[in-house]
């Protein structure tokens, strides 16, 4: 998986709904640095 592409994805998604990254953390259960990381390729869950 490209997590640099996956990230640019999620985020893309999540502008979309107008949210926040806390939102978005808040909502699917993780912290918003997860999502945070996750937005810019850092790491994803397996």
């Amino acid at each position: 998986m490209d997590q640099v592409r996956i990230g640019k994805f999620i985020a893309k998604l999540r502008n979309e709904k107008n949210m926040t990254q806390q939102e978005l953390a808040y909502k699917i259960g993780v912290t918003d640095r997860a999502i945070s990381k996750w937005e810019n390729g850092v790491s994803l869950v397996k």
